[in-house]
């Protein structure tokens, strides 16, 4: 077959970046550091070099090309959401792909200063990259096949994007190969020939003829559109001359293709006639196709077999069949198989897409981000812990009924019905009571470590309070700076709530073991081999005729128990799932507005994400209610039924079906408490080390207060000498007295009236001020862990509320642990500390 059309390369000019895009970024980030403005500028300077590597790239053709160019895309797409494309003042100029110049010189070129006129620019020069390295392939191999097929479809995908993208980017007149018309046939053109890729392939599989014929034909109706399309009159005088004879050239020959193919289809089913009528046409258009392409050997092989093919078939007709040539017109179309398509920009378009400006995070994003997390994860505990507490409800009215057991045949191995007997499988997969006991004993140990880091933090505040306090007593007025109570109230307010969230868990702690002390007789026997558990069952009263209707009747329920648990615990899992990435939304509200509207933008995201999932633990409860009320009804209709109640092996499966509740519970509780205590010990350290950078510069204050008032105290006058007693006086008469108080007066120093310790010295850590006249800048705490967790009882901050940033969720929003039902012994309580 003929050869592809690649399609012409924009010539770029190179332009200085640098300058203009440093300006933008250092106005949209003024409030930046020193380090971060040389990060940005080396980013910027990265940048240009970037863009000088790829513009140039595109005119290498080859396959390793594309990485290169495809980096800058994404580039560009990372960069214009994180500043405001429309601002950046560089002059970027591109020339026409298709304009050849004048014998005067020069190419019709445009200039625009549009962040997106430069992306649209790159884009047509990659989806012009594609068709050539595509049109390059050697197609003779799968390899070369289908990398054509992706190419030249991505390159359809790109023209098609262009079409709504350019005139957003260029609103003056764009050049010629930018213009609607141009993209609309370049796209087809470039789906025509993925469509030829394709016949090639399945050409080369020995696809059934029908097939062939089919999707010759559909090649066929691609070409035709393009040749209507280039020979539209504000587009014709663009193309090279040999670019419209080709694609007529393609159009015929695809159409004898198709009946070529066809006449194979009419051939087997003995369609002689029919199969002569279409070679006479496949021989006539394969003609047309060489003198329209202007190459005469254009789908040669094809033409010989047709011509072979219609001498053999005439005169099998003229001897054998003697069957009635029908007219062409008369024919059916063999129908039409699409199998090329545009398809769509990846995001990114290089596989080890890396971003140079990472660092251009505005500080209302991470705000923003976090606030938003913080509102998810209050929704999820909330429907999690809706989902547990009813999961429990459930499973102590079942203990009580002694359900599913009642109904089940007792197993042979272990003597427990088949449910009891699959839970103390688990029991045992899950590592018996053994686990529970390690988790318990590991508890201790967690605790104290946190408790010991607050301890010494406290301990560092208490230092340096009665440090301070004793060398205000010892100064007095002299000892000028602000006293530690002022500047720690906020620290020690902090403090406090952590003593408080220590304090709830050591409390959810007793109530955890309490849980496990009180089941743990269930447990152990749930823990033990088969046998064992057999040994250890009391004598059975009888066995429940299993054809009973009552049986047959709770059974079901049983059945329908265990799938709303299957479906609780995947609607948990979902939950828990649930997240959102709300950074790009961020950034492009903060470049739109200039600010980020985050209980808006929030809430609305997690109202899509969240409401079917919320809806769904909503019918799960309600379904549960009227559940329940059946089972309730069927037991008692069972044990009027069957008369079976109370005896003392039903009584051992009511308590080993709550031990095992209470294992599961037990273990995923203290799991999470695990994780809340390793959690909690990452934010003490934080929390420690801002006291300590904050003990540190008191400390470096202190010493420089100190030294301050030393010199002072050295520079002081000398008390006055006393005066001489009356035998010291001199007897000769010649001498004079010694003037009382004769030793020269030092004028005193003044003292300091402010701290010697600068406001903001660089590179020192500053502590806390709680006054507004403070030179101290504000202290934020970290926010205490927000996945879901038992121990989360207290939110953290709580009622301090700091101005511009997100503040926690308010008391008694979060689940508590272990949880807790109207029949069960509740789990952690939810305790408001004093004065939350």
């Amino acid at each position: 077959m003929s050869k592809f059309l690649g399609v012409p390369l924009k010539k770029p000019s190179e332009v200085d970046v640098v300058k203009p895009l440093n300006n933008l970024i250092q106005s949209t980030y003024n409030g930046a550091t020193e380090e971060e403005k040389a990060k940005y500028a080396e980013a910027v300077n990265e940048f240009s070099k970037q863009r000088n590597t790829a513009i140039w790239k595109f005119f290498e053709k080859y396959e390793a090309s594309l990485e290169i160019v495809y980096a800058y895309y994404d580039q560009i797409c990372a960069l214009e959401t994180k500043i405001a494309a429309s601002e950046l003042q560089i002059p970027f100029k591109w020339k026409d792909a298709f304009d050849k110049g004048s014998i005067f010189g020069g190419k019709i070129s445009l200039t625009h200063t549009s962040l997106l006129y430069e992306k649209v620019c790159v884009l047509f020069n990659i989806a012009a990259l594609q068709s050539s390295i595509a049109a390059s392939q050697q197609l003779d191999t799968d390899e070369g096949l289908k990398l054509a097929i992706k190419l030249l479809q991505q390159s359809a995908g790109i023209f098609q994007y262009l079409k709504g993208a350019t005139p957003a980017a260029v609103p003056s007149e764009p050049t010629p190969d930018i213009s609607q018309d141009t993209l609309v046939v370049l796209q087809a053109l470039m789906v025509a020939q993925a469509q030829e890729v394709f016949i090639l392939k399945a050409i080369k599989d020995n696809m059934k003829e029908q097939i062939i014929a089919k999707l010759c034909c559909q090649g066929e109706e691609f070409y035709a559109d393009v040749l209507r399309a280039m020979q539209k009159e504000s587009v014709r005088s663009l193309w090279d001359k040999e670019w419209i004879p080709t694609i007529a050239g393609k159009q015929a020959g695809f159409h004898a293709l198709t009946q070529l193919y066809q006449s194979y289809v009419c051939r087997a089913s003995k369609r002689i006639g029919e199969e002569i009528a279409r070679l006479r046409n496949a021989v006539d258009l394969f003609k047309a196709a060489q003198s329209r392409g202007g190459n005469e050997t254009y789908l040669d092989d094809y033409f010989s077999r047709a011509k072979r093919n219609l001498a053999e078939s005439i005169k099998d007709n003229e001897f054998i069949y003697n069957e009635m040539i029908p007219e062409l017109s008369t024919l059916a179309s063999p129908g039409k198989a699409q199998l090329a398509k545009p398809l769509p920009i990846a995001a990114p378009l290089a596989a080890n897409f890396k971003d140079i400006f990472t660092s251009l995070v505005p500080v209302e994003l991470h705000r923003a981000l976090t606030a938003s997390d913080m509102r998810r994860n209050e929704i999820v505990n909330v429907e999690i812990m809706k989902l547990r507490e009813s999961t429990q409800t459930l499973n102590a009215v079942l203990a009580s009924l002694n359900l599913p057991a009642a109904v089940e045949t007792a197993d042979g191995n272990s003597g427990l019905p088949p449910s009891l007997q699959d839970k103390a499988n688990e029991v045992r997969q899950k590592g018996g009571i053994e686990s529970v006991q390690t988790l318990l004993k590991d508890l201790p140990e967690l605790l104290n470590r946190n408790r010991e880091i607050l301890d010494e933090t406290e301990r560092l505040l208490d230092e340096e309070r009665d440090s301070d306090n004793q060398l205000r007593t010892q100064f007095k007025e002299r000892w000028t700076r602000i006293g530690s109570d002022k500047l720690t109230e906020m620290f020690r307010t902090n403090a406090k709530k952590y003593r408080e969230v220590i304090n709830n868990a050591i409390e959810a702690d007793k109530v955890v073991r309490q849980k496990f002390e009180t089941n743990q007789k269930g447990i152990q026997l749930l823990s033990l081999p088969p046998d064992q558990i057999q040994q250890s069952l009391p004598s059975s009263s009888g066995s429940v005729d299993p054809n009973c209707s009552s049986v047959q009747r709770l059974k079901k329920l049983m059945e329908d128990v265990e799938t709303i648990k299957a479906e609780r615990e995947a609607v948990e899992s979902e939950l828990k799932a649930a997240t959102f990435d709300m950074k790009d939304e961020f950034l492009l509200a903060l470049q739109k507005d200039g600010a980020i509207d985050e209980p808006a933008l929030s809430l609305a995201r997690i109202g899509q994400v969240l409401n079917p999932l919320q809806q769904q633990v909503r019918e799960s409860v309600e379904r549960q209610k009227s559940l329940v009320s059946d089972i309730q009804s069927a037991h008692g209709a069972f044990i009027s039924e069957t008369g079976n109640c109370g005896s003392s092996r039903d009584t051992l499966y009511q308590e080993l079906a709550t031990a095992y509740d209470s294992y599961v519970e037990l273990l995923g509780n203290l799991q999470e408490g695990t994780k809340f205590y390793n959690d909690l010990t990452q934010l003490l350290v934080v929390f420690q080390n801002k006291i300590s950078d904050f003990v540190f510069a008191r400390k470096t204050e202190k010493e420089e207060l100190l030294k301050d008032l030393t010199t002072e105290s050295s520079r002081q006058a000398c008390p006055a000498t006393p005066a001489l007693p009356s035998h010291y006086a001199s007897t000769s008469g010649s001498g004079s007295d010694i003037p009382a108080g004769s030793a020269p007066n030092v004028p005193p120093v003044t003292p300091a009236m402010t701290a010697p310790y600068p406001a903001q010295m660089q590179g020192m850590p500053v502590p806390y001020g709680a006054q507004p006249n403070v030179p101290y800048p504000t202290y934020v705490p970290p926010p205490m862990p927000q996945s879901f967790n038992p121990y989360a009882t207290l939110p953290y901050p709580g009622n301090y509320q700091y101005t511009g940033f997100p503040q926690g969720p308010p008391p008694g929003h979060y689940g508590t642990y272990p949880g807790s039902y109207a029949t069960q012994q509740g789990g952690y309580p939810n305790q408001k500390p004093p004065g939350w």
